[in-house]
């Protein structure tokens, strides 16, 4: 019995021993662990910088700058007149703080756009983290200052205690390789002057001067002088584009009317040089010279003016200016009376359009100074300065059959505008209120719903809803929801939107440290 109860107080010793081991190996893996966490998350704590200038776009993420530690900035360089990155040069990064001056140059990037600088400084305090970018014959420089140095990591942990500005609940992550990579821009509101627009539809027509209608001077059958005469032809000036014959017509035969006028023209000469010659020896009367001059001045006149647009087949019809074939009126063979038109002749260097306005805005005409016009087949929308136009004018009074008042506007051809089709013009008027404004195609609408993306850094961005006014086929008016300092996505919303629909956030998205 002694045995059994010693042997029990073995084993419940041995358990307790067992047990005591187990939580204090566990307490010591906890306290690990934790310290390896909060080692973690200092090590991959990153601070981020944004500078613009007026050539590039620097986006900076790097390690709070400790004296005595390296810190790694990991540097993005954007060209701000295509947001594609900086491919290639020689870029030095220097800091600055406290007089003392570190700095490290690369002669390539670590990754298209990218470059990696390791800096370690020797000073603390606040100072300057300068750029100086070298490619081909040109030179940069990009200065991000308020950059904190820190003693210790003491004084580190105290900054950071303050808190930093938390990222929007409805934010997304799209990185600088993935705007790199499509048709990307950002830019900041606009504080313009920004009247009532008038939107309508315009047709466009030839301007005046510009189109010309060949018709036949004399009646008879139209035949083709070029087969490949169709529409949309180009054509030079004097070209030669129809014959109309009349030699199997009994009447206005052209033929017998080009001899009869050979006939007369060469009688009447032989008769003025004749009488010519008598009337020096007083044979004729000088009056008898005038008549015989008369009518061979007569005669010759009618045979050049018949020789020049006739022949013996019949009247040569002749383009009157270069351009190309707008319309035929008249098929090969058919019956051309004198006047009929035949072909029109246009140039379209210059077209009008006319735009028909409702009476509503009647008031608003006389303070219609510019335009923009947007194409049906494409949706390419064209400033009219753009186009070198101009307003002619605007009706003074509607017409009989119509309430609508025309706007006249005058445009160079160099969009492709196509005459007698309709484009849709946005008639801008005077005005000395400022509104603010944004691109159209930073625009997102989602049943009847308006939004943008607001940028927070280069690589993360918010979506915003706002309310919109009136829009001038390029610009669209932002009556809330939005700042003049908030800068915005103006090409790639989509593909933001994309991104955003995934519902991820991670900061470091797409990076490879």
């Amino acid at each position: 019995m002694k045995i059994k109860f010693l042997w029990m107080a073995a084993i419940a010793f041995m358990m307790f021993s067992c047990h005591q081991t187990q939580s204090t190996n566990s307490e010591e893996a906890a306290h690990e662990h934790e310290t390896e966490a909060v080692e973690s998350e200092h090590e991959h704590e990153k601070i981020q910088y944004t500078v613009y200038s007026e050539q590039f776009e620097l986006f900076a993420e790097a390690d709070a700058m400790v004296i005595g530690e390296p810190a790694e900035v990991l540097a993005h360089f954007t060209h701000l007149d295509n947001f594609k990155p900086l491919e290639s040069g020689k870029v030095t990064a220097t800091l600055q703080v406290g007089g003392k001056t570190l700095s490290q140059t690369l002669d390539e990037p670590l990754r298209t756009g990218i470059y990696s600088f390791y800096l370690e400084p020797e000073t603390a305090g606040e100072g300057t983290l300068r750029f100086d970018i070298e490619t081909g014959n040109e030179r940069f420089e990009i200065t991000v200052d308020d950059v904190d140095v820190f003693a210790g990591e003491a004084e580190l942990h105290g900054h950071h205690d303050h808190g930093e500005e938390a990222t929007p609940v409805n934010a997304t992550v799209f990185t600088k390789e993935q705007s790199w990579k499509i048709d990307f821009a950002t830019a900041l509101p606009e504080k313009e002057a920004f009247g009532p627009v008038i939107k309508t539809a315009a047709k466009i027509e030839p301007a005046r001067g510009e189109e010309e209608i060949i018709a036949a001077k004399a009646s008879g059958l139209v035949v083709f002088t070029d087969n490949e005469l169709v529409e949309g032809k180009n054509v030079a000036s004097g070209q030669k584009l129809f014959s109309i014959s009349s030699s199997e017509m009994a009447e206005n035969n052209f033929a017998v009317q080009l001899a009869e006028a050979k006939s007369n023209y060469e009688t009447n000469k032989a008769n003025y040089e004749r009488k010519s010659e008598l009337v020096k020896d007083r044979l004729v009367s000088e009056q008898e010279v005038l008549n015989a001059k008369n009518d061979y001045e007569t005669s010759k006149a009618v045979y050049e003016n018949l020789s020049k647009n006739f022949n013996t087949s019949g009247q040569m019809v002749r383009s009157k200016m270069s351009g190309f074939v707008k319309q035929i009126f008249v098929s090969n063979g058919q019956y051309a009376a004198a006047g009929q038109p035949l072909v029109s002749i246009t140039q379209n260097n210059k077209l009008l359009l006319t735009a028909q306005v409702q009476q509503k805005y009647l008031q608003l005409l006389p303070s219609v100074v510019s335009a923009n016009i947007t194409t049906l087949h494409d949706h390419q929308t064209y400033p009219l300065e753009d186009l070198n136009g101009r307003i002619i004018s605007f009706g003074k009074s509607a017409t009989d059959n119509s309430y609508l008042f025309p706007v006249s506007l005058e445009i160079a051809n160099h969009a492709g505008f196509v005459p007698g089709t309709f484009v849709e013009v946005y008639l801008k008027t005077l005005t000395n209120s400022e509104a603010l404004t944004i691109p159209n195609s930073a625009l997102l609408e989602e049943q009847g719903i308006y939004s943008v993306f607001v940028q927070v850094t280069p690589e993360t961005f918010e979506k915003r809803e706002i309310k919109i006014g009136g829009s001038d086929g390029l610009k669209t008016e932002v009556i809330s929801g939005l700042t003049a300092d908030q800068r915005i996505v103006t090409r790639g919303a989509m593909q933001v939107k994309l991104a955003h629909s995934t519902g991820g956030l991670d900061a470091h998205s797409g990076h490879v440290h």
